[in-house]
């Protein structure tokens, strides 16, 4: 059936029609009184999503700049950094603190497992001489569907005293609780195709006072994901360059609706959608992949069995248009991830369940009773 395409992958994610009608209006000048009236509603909007009195600077590029902008903002040419690394973007964290010539301690835990937040406590704890400037991971392991423990190890961070916290929480912030003051956090990276709600074209980067402190020091170069520029033209309810205008409408529509939800809410749901997944993958017989009780609340990733994860996700999306997430890297064919981030509602996810049921019955690779998966599914979402 055309134009049926449901998304059940970890971005770009479902985009709710008022937010589709609000990008639709036709663009008004950036300069102009009337956008800058957005830009002051959003940056508190924002504020309240990652519950800090900081900074929240829009960027309108990919998540992947905000992380880059983390990095080049408050580090220095061979800085010290503890980089986490158990999923392809604690790798990519890796490759990012490296290209800009930064002397990186990799923490690393198998794909699937959690971070050992001990790791860091012991490695911080070691560090007399004070020469890690940053420990740097990814708060949802997108990948491989492990939530990571970013709270726990923030509060080492902030023990180590000097050491900042620099955090991807791309596919957490609007899922999970990041409550960026209360832990520590220093700098939080995001993008816009999560869990805002919106398509791909915009990256927020929040900063805390000890980041600003850092980034009078750093010396990394920088010129369009300069901070500096960013948050003094925020002061003034503006933007350095031209901002995606329309992308900034959609923005003050979800998350309005997101505030009329509540936080509390938003996350409950996320929380829900993650055990209903969960249930409904063990029912039909599909082991997770990510360790017992590390289960991100934004992507449920499965390791079916002697099924190939490609003919599976193929089969869906040509019997069912849903769009399942692959494995990625030496996880491909093994692992697909099943997306419930952001606009998302429980009939979305019993109907991804019963889809993947449905599917396994007509290749012929049902282990269980029919409709075990969607029952538990939804005795989970009860």
């Amino acid at each position: 059936m055309q134009d049926k395409l449901t998304l059940m992958i970890p971005g770009p994610t479902p985009v709710p029609e008022s937010v589709l009608k609000a990008m639709g209006r036709h663009p008004i000048g950036h300069r102009s009184g009337e956008f800058q009236a957005v830009v002051q509603r959003t940056t508190e909007q924002l504020k309240w999503l990652h519950q800090t009195q900081g900074d929240v600077l829009v960027i309108t590029a990919s998540g992947t700049a905000a992380m880059e902008a983390g990095i080049i903002n408050t580090l220095s040419r061979g800085d010290k950094v503890l980089c986490g690394d158990n999923g392809k973007f604690g790798e990519r964290w890796v490759k990012v603190a490296r290209a800009y010539g930064l002397e990186v301690e990799v923490i690393q835990a198998e794909w699937g497992q959690p971070l050992d937040t001990e790791a860091f406590r012991l490695a911080l704890e070691a560090d007399s001489a004070k020469a890690i400037k940053a420990v740097i991971l990814t708060h949802s392991e997108t990948s491989t569907g492990v939530i990571n423990d970013l709270e726990t190890i923030a509060r080492h961070v902030k023990a180590h005293g000097t050491a900042l916290t620099i955090a991807d929480c791309v596919t957490s912030l609007g899922a999970t609780d990041v409550p960026m003051d209360a832990w520590g956090v220093d700098v939080v990276a995001s993008g816009s195709q999560k869990g805002y709600m919106l398509p791909p074209g915009l990256s927020f980067v929040a900063m805390g006072e000890r980041a600003w402190q850092a980034y009078e020091r750093s010396d990394l170069p920088k010129f369009y994901l300069d901070l500096g520029p960013y948050r003094k033209t925020a002061a003034k309810n503006s933007n350095p360059f031209t901002p995606a205008v329309n992308l900034y409408f959609g923005l003050e529509a979800a998350l309005e609706m997101m505030q009329k939800e509540s936080l509390e809410a938003i996350f409950a749901r996320h929380a829900r959608h993650r055990s209903a997944a969960q249930a409904g993958m063990k029912a039909i017989g599909l082991p997770l992949f990510a360790a017992e009780g590390h289960g991100s609340p934004a992507i449920t990733a499965v390791a079916p069995d002697g099924i190939d994860a490609e003919q599976l996700r193929k089969a869906v999306k040509e019997r069912f248009d849903i769009l399942l997430a692959g494995g990625q890297d030496h996880l491909k064919g093994k692992v697909f991830r099943i997306g419930h981030l952001g606009y998302v509602c429980d009939r979305d996810v019993l109907t991804a369940v019963s889809a993947i049921e449905a599917t396994l019955q007509s290749l012929g690779l049902q282990s269980g009773s029919m409709g075990a998966g969607v029952a538990a599914a939804a005795a989970a979402l009860s």
